[in-house]
């Protein structure tokens, strides 16, 4: 017998937070998030996702055990602005036991029916900066802290519950040897001089924080033709100001400004924290943030998290600009791997700027869909 529970409580939150510890535990390739800040994330008080967005979470039990959870999310800006009647699920977790995950997303079908809405899509989370996908292939490498790791048997399950792809992603990496500064040097100092560009670098965190709206709405205005994104509001943009950019090493923030002082390029790269998270085992306390800081000052792998040219800028060669700039700061640090995170599959404007570093594909994860 299945019991579905929504994890209403403090209590019920915490398991639901802790459930894909048991589920992955001494997993080799599953990267744990810190407990506090899923908590965080999850806190409507905390999180301002929630002014736009109505989640509630659940967690299976099987004789008194739990062995799933889901959390089912309803974006209204989605729904209202967009008109794309969708309910969400993300955090998606379950034993292979094909009643349990059937049991889980008759949630979803629920909440989705109840708001008059035609279809669901998942895992996705609230927005276009939260993880996103359920890996199809490539499972015998490392996750990241901004992706969920999941078992071979999850998509099997969402196939036989009726599910198809909707939306694919590619996780690419390239070794830092495969960048050779003379493929772009030419054109770096050739646009710079045609467009009058500069770019901007940084040494300390409290010198980007000035620029960072400004950044995001570049990331509004360059990824607005994405069949899947939704734009971030100025709530979410202080939120994950706080929450991410100071977590970020300030020389891996790169900005390019015109003559006008207009912001029209960003792009943001974090060092892998994977092996730490692995070592932190979810807590900061007393040994984690000693993992964390040593692989933000020490980590030889990076993680291109972010990358924006506003429209009229796309195809100009300002990425050589960009990449000019992270050649000097990698080479410094001695960084051996770059790595993409998960990037849409028909956003062929994104593969155009990596095809000269030959990049290999390690990783497929999809978003699935089903009519409601």
């Amino acid at each position: 017998m299945i019991q579905i529970v929504e994890a209403n409580s403090k209590k019920l939150m915490r398991e639901f937070v802790k459930f894909p510890f048991s589920l992955y535990k001494n997993h080799p390739y599953w990267v744990p998030p810190l407990i506090a800040d899923e908590l965080a994330g999850f806190d409507a008080k905390q999180n301002p996702a929630f002014e736009t967005a109505d989640a509630f979470f659940y967690i299976a039990f099987k004789d008194n055990e739990a062995v799933g959870r889901i959390a089912v999310i309803i974006n209204w800006d989605e729904v209202n602005k967009q008109e794309k009647r969708k309910v969400r699920f993300g955090w998606f977790d379950f034993i292979d036991d094909i009643a349990v995950s059937q049991a889980l997303l008759e949630k979803v079908y629920e909440i989705g029916r109840k708001h008059n809405l035609l279809y669901a899509e998942g895992p996705m989370g609230f927005s276009n900066l939260d993880k996103v996908g359920m890996i199809t292939e490539g499972y015998d490498e490392i996750g990241s802290m901004i992706t969920w790791y999941n078992y071979p048997y999850y998509s099997r399950h969402l196939e036989k519950l009726g599910y198809v792809v909707e939306k694919e992603y590619l996780e690419n990496k390239f070794p830092f040897a495969n960048v050779l500064p003379e493929m772009y040097e030419k054109i770096e100092d050739l646009v710079k001089r045609r467009y009058q560009l500069r770019p901007m670098n940084f040494t300390k965190t409290k010198d980007i924080m000035p620029y960072v709206d400004q950044m995001f709405d570049l990331f509004n205005g360059s990824y607005s033709d994405l069949s899947s994104f939704v734009a971030i509001n100025d709530s979410q943009k202080a939120y994950f100001k706080k929450k991410y950019i100071s977590f970020i090493n300030p020389e891996y923030i790169k900005f390019v400004f015109d003559k006008d002082d207009n912001m029209i390029a960003f792009s943001i790269v974090m060092p892998s924290f994977s092996e730490a998270l692995q070592k932190a085992k979810g807590k900061l306390f007393p040994f984690g943030l000693f993992h964390l800081l040593n692989a933000r000052k020490h980590s030889k792998k990076v993680l291109f998290y972010l990358i924006g040219v506003t429209p009229e800028y796309q195809n100009k060669g300002v990425t050589a600009i960009v990449f000019s700039e992270y050649y000097k700061t990698f080479k410094a640090k001695g960084i051996t791997d770059c790595i993409r995170t998960p990037e849409l599959s028909d956003n062929h404007a994104i593969h155009n700027i990596w095809k000269n570093f030959d990049p290999v594909t390690f990783r497929k994860r999809a978003t699935f869909r089903r009519e409601l």
